[in-house]
Formats: C-alpha cells, structure tokens, sequence
C-alpha cells in the first residue's frame, strides 16, 4: 500500500530529525501538552506496536487492550497507561521505537487494504489503519520540529492527511453532538509540489483556501486555525475550522490560539 510508505517515510524523517539533534534530552517537554519527546515516542512506539498485533495478532491486542481499559477508567492519563506498559525509556525506547515502525510499515505494505483490523473502536481497514498511523506520526512529530525550532519540509504525502480531514468533516460535528452541515465547503488546497487539490462543489455557500500543509495542521490540532494564513468564507467553514477533529475519541478542543508555534533559538 502506498500508505504504507507514507508512514515509512514520516517516521524516518522524525528519526533523521533526531538523529541531528545529537545528543538530544529527550526529556524536554514540547508545546503539546507539556509531553517531553521521550512521552511522544513511547506514545507514538505504543500504537505502533497495537496496529502491528491488529493486522497479525488480534490476541494480544485484546489482552493489552485490557489493562489500558482499566488504567483509563480509573482516572489514569494516557500516558500514565502507556507507561506502565511501554517500560523502556531514553535510547532503548528510540531503539524499540526505530524497530517496530520498520516492522509496521513493511507488515502492512504487503498486506489486503481492505483487511479488517480491531482496534479500540470500530474495526477498520488496514489501509485506514495505516493511514491513522501516518496521521499520528505526523501530527506529534510536529511537537518535536516546533520544540527543536526546525522548518519541516514536506511532501506530497501529506495527501493522506488532508484526506483524513476531509472524510471526518461530518465527525468533527457528530462528537460533539452537533448536526453536520448539509454541504462540505468547498476546499481548495496548495499541495507541496504546487498542485491544486480540490474537494467538494464549487457551488458551496462556505470554502476554504491555503496550503495542504496548514489545513493539516488544524484538522490534527497541532495549530489553531487563527495561527495560519488558511482563508474561510461562510459559517460551515469557520465552525469547521474551528473544531476540526480528524481523530477518533471524545471532543477535542484545538489548542488556543498562538499556544502552537516553532520555538526560535
């Protein structure tokens, strides 16, 4: 599957990054929610490893899945939860975390796109599946990039990202209880090659314009739309914009306007 070599390629862009970094301290916190860069991996290691036992070993998925269940229902953050299974930390966990997603990436680039795989929620395909893990990649990646104040570059595979954000339009309105508008705006994104992708009718009452790199960011929530140069016309686009949730759980608020951002050195 390509979107196989899309995760492939956004994990080895976040290895290079930190692979530049020298000898980074992966404890510092980054702008997401104070999460030091070691939490991102051993989130990002965690999932990674819950997608490779949903495609080849539901078993053990359902039998992690358990303790995760029970720490979240007490109280316990995420990451508290993933911490008490992902014990590894420092340059063992970037180790286990290099492993796994070459393993992930090679599992699902041979397998059916349209196998069903477990997960939390709804099964979904492998190709979905796959897909989310890209998104995830990329999306915490972000965190890493602002907080070593470097310039991410990138490339048309963000497509799958932009993707994913305009199939759960409807999604942003249903998990908060709220009807989704009748009509999508209409989208009109620069891609990183120059290339125009456009989504929906014209004819739309509410559109949206910028780059594919921005209406990313704020369907994954790594930058308030009000932190971008992306252009709204119509209440369907700002309400969207402004709750847009392109990943599965419960409501999400996007983080509050300039909290997102590089960190210059």
């Amino acid at each position: 599957m390509e979107q196989a070599k899309a995760f492939l390629e956004e994990c080895l862009d976040i290895d290079a990054l930190l692979g530049d970094a020298g000898s980074l301290d992966l404890s510092r916190p980054t702008g997401f929610k104070a999460w030091s860069i070691e939490t991102i991996l051993r989130h990002l290691h965690f999932w990674n490893q819950m997608a490779l036992w949903a495609l080849e070993n539901t078993d053990q998925l359902q039998q992690t899945l358990v303790p995760v269940m029970e720490g979240l229902t007490r109280g316990d953050s995420l990451t508290q939860v993933e911490g008490q299974i992902v014990l590894a930390e420092g340059d063992v966990l970037l180790s286990e975390w290099r492993e796994t997603y070459q393993q992930l990436a090679q599992s699902y680039s041979q397998a059916d796109p349209s196998q069903r795989c477990p997960w939390v929620g709804p099964s979904m395909s492998a190709r979905s599946c796959i897909t989310a893990r890209q998104m995830e990649t990329w999306a915490h990646g972000q965190a890493i990039y602002d907080e070593l104040g470097k310039v991410r570059s990138n490339t048309d595979r963000i497509h799958n990202i932009v993707i994913l954000g305009i199939n759960t339009f409807g999604w942003t309105f249903k998990v908060r209880g709220e009807a989704a508008p009748e009509q999508m705006p209409y989208v009109e994104l620069t891609a990183p090659s120059g290339v125009l992708w456009k989504f929906g009718e014209d004819d739309s009452v509410s559109a949206i314009r910028g780059t594919a790199e921005e209406f990313s960011q704020v369907v994954t929530q790594t930058r308030h739309v009000e932190d971008t140069e992306l252009s709204y016309t119509g209440e369907d686009a700002k309400r969207w914009l402004y709750n847009a949730q392109c990943f599965a759980g419960g409501p999400n608020p996007p983080p509050t306007p300039g909290s997102r951002f590089m960190r210059v050195s």
